[in-house]
């Protein structure tokens, strides 16, 4: 009877382990963090928001291209922790890095606070995509089907998150209410992730109650 009950046991935590696995999108490889990253972080945010942000409530997905190299380039980028800039010394990341073949990385936990999208990095989780090199929208099939898997699984997660917007969307967004930053004329014109893939997204995505903006 043991053994049997044990057998039972071992198969019911293989079928949750598969379960569990097969809701997840993507794969774990996280950069470096350290206490040093925090305080960078905590310098950016007192700086931008006027308050210390290491944890998000999430309430947008913001989707961009990376517009240089591979996976491993951009993870090794985003590795370090400081960037040179006067207006914070915290490195860029995002939570997610999508490559060209639709494999899904997890960058950070999804709740820690990421530089992607200035106004928007306390309350967004940033979805990057290798691509998009010289402007171009090169985009694959394959990064928008992930792209589509990944949100679905965030917004069952976090029902806080509304919107979804290309970070070309930025000034679009600010409808939404969510824009906040402190230092004046800090802004950066952008064209990520193209209107052709922002336009797959809506297609497949808006239905599920997401709020999108127009081109």
């Amino acid at each position: 009877m043991k053994i049997f009950l044990l057998t039972i046991c071992a198969a019911a935590i293989f079928l949750t382990a598969n379960v569990h696995a097969e809701e997840l999108p993507f794969v774990d490889k996280f950069i470096p963090w350290s206490e040093h990253r925090d305080e960078l972080g905590d310098e950016y945010t007192l700086k931008h928001y006027g308050k210390v942000v290491r944890q998000i409530v999430p309430q947008a997905v913001v989707v961009h291209w990376t517009a240089f190299g591979t996976l491993e380039s951009n993870w090794k980028y985003f590795s370090a922790e400081e960037m040179d800039d006067d207006e914070g010394r915290l490195n860029v990341a995002s939570q997610f890095l999508v490559d060209r073949d639709g494999t899904i990385v997890r960058l950070m936990p999804e709740t820690n606070l990421a530089r992607h999208a200035i106004g928007y990095n306390h309350c967004a989780i940033g979805i990057e995509n290798v691509g998009g090199c010289d402007g171009h929208e090169d985009l694959t099939e394959a990064q928008l089907a992930a792209n589509v898997r990944l949100i679905k699984y965030l917004h069952a997660k976090y029902p806080t998150i509304k919107y979804v917007f290309g970070h070309y969307q930025q000034d679009a967004a600010r409808a939404s209410g969510l824009y906040i930053e402190l230092v004046p004329d800090y802004y950066a014109v952008k064209t990520d992730p193209g209107k052709i893939f922002m336009r797959g997204l809506r297609e497949q995505l808006e239905s599920d109650g997401l709020i999108f903006y127009d081109d």
